[in-house]
């Protein structure tokens, strides 16, 4: 763990997601969350962690459409939140905190949850305790707007970011195995933290 003590965190404007992408959010991969049925789905799923012939590069920002420079051209982001770390003035990572959007599905058109949208640590800084400051930071933006429930969506690739939102006291509330046509052997977990 590194000292905290040159971290700083704090809100800035949503207009500054520009400057969020220059944090890259890729990383690579070599053990992931194998989904099965279980009695083709009558007796549950099984989650086993499966190790990989040979490590896998995944960029969010590099699929077509995604990428902070794209959020705004696609949803109304103003009630968005950024949250960013800050090592001696230097941006390290961020957040940014869906919240009261029409047509992201993934909010289910309510208003007393937030979507942890996006979370991202540049990699010499990772596994050093940055995302447990933006996770907290988080939940405290989402109190602060009265929401009971934060969301978070992720991948059965992204063993690593399982591991942190089970840490941080999330719960994994759904998966679906069709959630990604483009992208047929990821399945999308989705965890839940209850803030009151």
């Amino acid at each position: 763990m590194t000292s905290h003590s040159n971290i700083e965190i704090r809100e800035e404007s949503i207009s500054t997601l520009s400057d969020h992408a220059l944090v890259s959010i890729a990383y690579e991969f070599d053990r992931i969350l194998e989904v099965t049925l279980v009695d083709q789905g009558m007796r549950g799923l099984n989650l086993k962690e499966v190790q990989l012939d040979a490590p896998v590069l995944k960029d969010y920002d590099a699929i077509k459409g995604e990428g902070p420079s794209n959020w705004s051209k696609r949803f109304d982001v103003s009630n968005w939140g950024l949250i960013t770390a800050r090592d001696n003035g230097v941006r390290i990572g961020g957040a940014v905190i869906a919240f009261n959007t029409k047509r992201l599905h993934l909010l289910n058109g309510r208003r007393d949850i937030a979507l942890l949208w996006d979370i991202r640590i540049s990699p010499e800084y990772r596994g050093r305790g940055v995302g447990a400051l933006l996770f907290r930071a988080t939940e405290s933006w989402a109190i602060e707007r009265e929401c009971k429930q934060l969301k978070i969506e992720t991948q059965n690739i992204n063993l690593a970011a399982c591991k942190f939102y089970s840490s941080q006291g999330c719960h994994l509330g759904a998966i679906d195995r069709f959630a990604y046509p483009n992208f047929p052997d990821e399945v999308q977990l989705l965890w839940y933290k209850n803030l009151s």
